[in-house]
This record gives structure tokens, sequence and C-alpha cells, in this order.
């Protein structure tokens, strides 16, 4: 079956419904150009982005998502600052799908922005294209006055796993906000520097669970056994969603010390906590754990169980 948009006359016929006067139409080929994603409806696409219709300019941002240019990003860029909410909102979607490093150029400005909302918009597109000369633009936004805008700049500098930026991370895991401190405490996990272990244990400490949570999973990550101590404490958490990233984290620091302390987590009423508590024991494979994995063999939940045999399988292997 032959692609419906293959010759150019299907394109200049969409071209000539641009300019129809009615909008639901304009809209309509915006569309069908984005679903071609031919490089000759990109410009066409471009020009819509000035089109008095909300609903063709919210169509031209969705479609624009399916492109990856420089010319794409300056087309997004300009509908940040749409008078239409949905539209900018669109137009941030379509940002954070670009992939081309080429793409980043326009962006770059817009990290000074007057609007936080586009501030944000553009540090969570330039996050991904890692491009070298975000990051003392992100460290500058760490002092922004939008939470939003500082968490989105911790993304770009996790993203680019420089051990010269940890400090700036570091100073984020203690932000006002906790949405920024999680961000952080998340980010920390690209580094394998001492630095970065301790302030992710400090983090297990917070006030936010949330920023609890991603510290157990970070110093997982980083795989210093000197975090074993404050993870252990983590197992008696108040919340089982931090307990169960804690046990995840022993199991991936093969942390024999943990093994007792992980042991009343095969019995915890969450079968997520009980399934990691045992993936994390036949991580470590301690023997010690022989005993308590073959009581709860016949665990009501069958992930649970599942994973309890392979534990005991981990066991046997030694």
């Amino acid at each position: 079956m032959s692609d419906p948009f293959e010759s150019f006359a299907d394109i200049e016929e969409l071209a000539e419904r641009l300019g129809d006067p009615d909008p639901v139409v304009r809209r309509l080929a915006v569309k069908d150009l984005g679903e071609t994603a031919l490089g000759e409806a990109e410009s066409l696409i471009l020009g819509a982005v000035g089109d008095a219709s909300v609903e063709v300019r919210l169509q031209a941002a969705r479609a624009l998502g399916e492109f990856d240019s420089r010319e794409v990003a300056e087309g997004l860029a300009r509908l940040l600052r749409d008078s239409d909410t949905a539209v900018a909102e669109a137009a941030a979607e379509s940002l954070a799908a670009l992939k081309s490093p080429k793409a980043g150029g326009p962006l770059l400005p817009l990290v000074d922005d007057a609007e936080p909302f586009v501030r944000a918009s553009a540090l969570r597109a330039l996050k991904a294209l890692r491009l070298p000369e975000a990051l003392p633009l992100a460290i500058a936004r760490l002092h922004d006055a939008s939470p939003a805008v500082r968490a989105q700049a911790v993304g770009v500098i996790g993203y680019l796993k420089r051990d010269d930026a940890l400090p700036a991370l570091i100073g984020a895991v203690r932000d006002a906000s906790a949405e920024v401190r999680a961000a952080a405490a998340g980010a920390l996990a690209f580094s394998r520097l001492a630095a970065a272990t301790d302030a992710a244990a400090l983090a297990l400490q917070d006030s936010d669970w949330r920023v609890r949570n991603a510290a157990a999973e970070t110093l997982g990550r980083i795989g210093r056994g000197s975090a074993t101590p404050a993870l252990i404490a983590a197992l008696d958490d108040e919340f089982w969603q931090v307990r169960q990233k804690a046990a995840q984290s022993l199991g991936r620091l093969k942390a024999r010390d943990a093994v007792p302390s992980l042991l009343p987590a095969l019995s915890h009423e969450r079968p997520n906590l009980r399934k990691e508590a045992a993936a994390a024991l036949g991580e470590i494979a301690d023997a010690r754990a022989r005993s308590a994995l073959e009581a709860v063999a016949n665990d009501p939940d069958p992930d649970v169980r599942k994973t309890v045999l392979w534990a005991l399988g981990r066991l046997a292997d030694r």
C-alpha cells in the first residue's frame, strides 16, 4: 500500500487548505501535515504558528512535536508565549520531545525570560539535549524565585552529569521547596563522589517523604557501601514507599549488615514492600535469610511468591 502523502502534490493541496477562511479546515490541514512527518510539511506548519485561530495554533503546537529542527524550536518558543494556556502548554510538551542538540540554540535565551512558565519549559526541553552551554544558565536558575524553574534547572544539571556541578546540586538538596529538594536528591545519582553520598544520606532525614524516597533510590544507584547505615535506618520510615526504595538500594549494595533489618519487611501488609525485601535478600544471598524466606514461600501475592522462590534459588546457588 502506498503512502497517501508520498507525493508533493498532496502537500500542495494541504498548503492550499491552510489559506481557507474556515479555521476548522485550516486545523485539519495542519493535523494532516503533521501526520506526514515530511520535511516539506515543517515550514507549512510553522506558518500556522501565527494563525488567528487558537485551535489552529494548538494543532500547530502539537504537530511540531513530530519534527526536530532549530526552526521548529524557534516556532515552539514563540508559542510558549501564546495568550492561550492550552497552546502554550502544548508547545512546552513538543519542546520537551526535541532530541537534536541543534534545536537547543533558540532555547538558551528563554532561560532568562520574564515569564516563569517560559523559563521552566525551556529548561525542561534543554535537559534531554544535554548542551554544555546550558550548565551555567541552569546553575544560575537554582536561585530563581519560582520553585518550578529551580526544579527544572536541577534536571538540566543532573542530566549533564558533571562533578564540577555537584556543589550546586548539594545546595539544592537544602532548597525551601520539597519539589526542588526531591529533584536534587534524585539528580545526585550520577556522581560516585563521597560528597554525593553524604548529601543523599542527609536527604534521607528530610521532612518530606518524597525527598526521602528519592534519596533512598539515589544511594543505591551511587553504589557506595558507606550509605548502608542510613539505608538501614530508612527501613523504619513511616512511609512504606521509602522503605521499599531503601530495601531496593540495600539489595543493590549487597549489604550483608542489612539482613536482620530486612527480614521484618517480609511480613509487611504491602505486597510491594514484601516483594522488594525478598528481592534484596536474594541479591545479598546471605544464608541467615533462608528460614525467613522459606516461611513466606506461600505468600498470598503471586509476585511476592515468585520473588521469594527466586531469592531462595539464589541462596541455593551459594
